[in-house]
């Protein structure tokens, strides 16, 4: 398998031949049952002898439709875990959308998809859908992109802050306590507070954290309503990866995230 897309295609061409076919039977039934109703007898042998070649065409081209989708379940998700994904990057591509590979996940900013190949489902975002034809998805990110955004940078930061504020309250020597500058806090250890509860970890992944992170810092709001401002930090540690958020920006360019700190008199 190296083009599934094409596979959708043949299939819906085929269940098209097959409405047609269908169609065109009913109307032989209406022809019969006109001529029926008026007793007109010559009609009547008319739509009976076109009956039988509309069901006759009926009967192949409905077999053929049965027959159009070519795959196993097994080979479709073994498709979903190589090569559907270059096929949808370079289904995307030809629509002017680019789809980033980052740490074995796709990213078509701002949107995050996952595919999940047991299911045969993909999930866009914190949508799961059934609908994983190429084009199909492509034209969805595309939308997605013309979307005015749900997010609520206010809120997220509000809630960074009451995370952030739980980490540096036992230090008592801290800038933050003393109405001056707080210390930098590794983002991971927020990420791990913010997804302390069971299962919330898989519901919202490292890389759903660093794009919100990404869609605050440029949305513009800096400041908590009780003004403590908000600074993100790089580190050496970006260059090794660990503890690190990693994103990817509109014009595909990677976005890091490693630590924060509140301060007041900035």
């Amino acid at each position: 398998m190296d083009n599934i897309g094409q596979a959708f295609d043949n299939s819906e061409n085929a269940a098209e031949s097959a409405r047609q076919s269908a169609t065109n039977l009913v109307n032989f039934t209406r022809r019969l049952q006109k001529a029926a109703k008026e007793g007109n007898i010559g009609a009547i042998k008319k739509a009976r002898a076109g009956l039988n070649v509309a069901l006759e065409n009926l009967t192949q081209v409905v077999t053929d439709a049965i027959q159009s989708w070519p795959y196993e379940d097994n080979e479709v998700a073994e498709y979903l875990k190589g090569g559907y994904t270059h096929e949808l990057r370079r289904v995307a591509l030809e629509r002017g959308l680019e789809i980033h590979l980052r740490d074995e996940q796709l990213i078509s900013h701002p949107s995050i998809v996952r595919i999940f190949p047991e299911d045969e489902a993909i999930r866009i975002d914190n949508k799961k859908i059934s609908t994983i034809k190429p084009s199909y998805l492509a034209d969805l990110l595309v939308a997605n992109q013309q979307k005015s955004s749900r997010f609520s940078a206010k809120r997220f930061l509000e809630a960074l802050y009451r995370v952030y504020l739980e980490l540096v309250k036992e230090d008592a020597s801290d800038g933050l306590m003393k109405g001056g500058s707080g210390r930098v806090v590794l983002l991971a250890r927020i990420y791990r507070l913010f997804t302390s509860l069971p299962g919330s970890g898989r519901d919202y992944a490292q890389i759903d954290f660093a794009r919100d992170l990404y869609q605050l810092e440029t949305s513009g709001v800096t400041e908590t309503t009780s003004g403590a401002k908000v600074f993100f930090h790089a580190s050496t540690g970006t260059r090794g990866g660990r503890n690190v958020f990693n994103f990817v920006g509109p014009q595909g360019q990677d976005i890091k995230y490693f630590g924060i700190r509140f301060a007041r008199d900035d």
